[in-house]
């Protein structure tokens, strides 16, 4: 994972999109005061970086909570559908290089970890479906368990019909309207 410290400037402007973020979507952090948050930022300014990178990549990243046992603040990608910049990929490093043609550009949890982030876990991107409506015309892969993943298969989620659906395919498949949501501790 390759971070960097922003530049004054992109750390200035990332911070103000954040800010009106947090404050136009209340509703998706009651309790938490932005410059508790803000403060937390300057102390990591690495992390920021990977606020960055989610914006950049079209997540929208948004405060949806903290982490009741270590106080970490929980930012994730909010953004309707799921993020544009990180689509046609295909679920991670082995999957990948089992395609021998028409490979994807990448994997979901290589592209994360040089962002910073983590996959969303299915309890993660449940909880984030109860802030919003979020994946209604695409999915996202979503964390795999090991014993899923032990026989070629990975998970993504989505919204449809109203109720979230999670689902399987073969690691190595990758769409056009699959992404993931990344999920980042400050």
């Amino acid at each position: 994972m390759a971070q960097e410290i922003l530049s004054k400037e992109l750390r200035q402007k990332t911070l103000e999109i954040l800010r009106d973020r947090f404050t136009e979507n209340q509703g998706r952090h009651r309790g938490l005061k932005w410059e508790a948050i803000r403060k937390r930022l300057d102390k990591e300014p690495e992390k920021l970086w990977s606020l960055n990178e989610m914006e950049k990549t079209g997540g929208e990243p948004d405060v949806i909570g903290r982490d009741k046992t270590t106080g970490e603040y929980l930012f994730a990608d909010c953004s309707a559908e799921t993020p544009k910049g990180r689509m046609n990929l295909c679920y991670d490093r082995e999957a990948l290089d089992s395609r021998k043609t028409t490979r994807p550009k990448g994997s979901a949890a290589e592209k994360a970890a040089a962002m910073g982030v983590e996959i969303l876990s299915e309890e993660q991107y449940r909880y984030l479906q109860k802030l919003g409506e979020f994946d209604s015309k695409t999915s996202s892969w979503i964390l795999t368990p090991a014993d899923v993943r032990s026989l070629g298969g990975a998970l993504f989620a989505d919204r449809r019909y109203g109720r979230i659906f999670v689902y399987h395919n073969s690691a190595p498949s990758y769409y056009s309207s699959r992404g993931f949501r990344g999920i980042l501790r400050i």
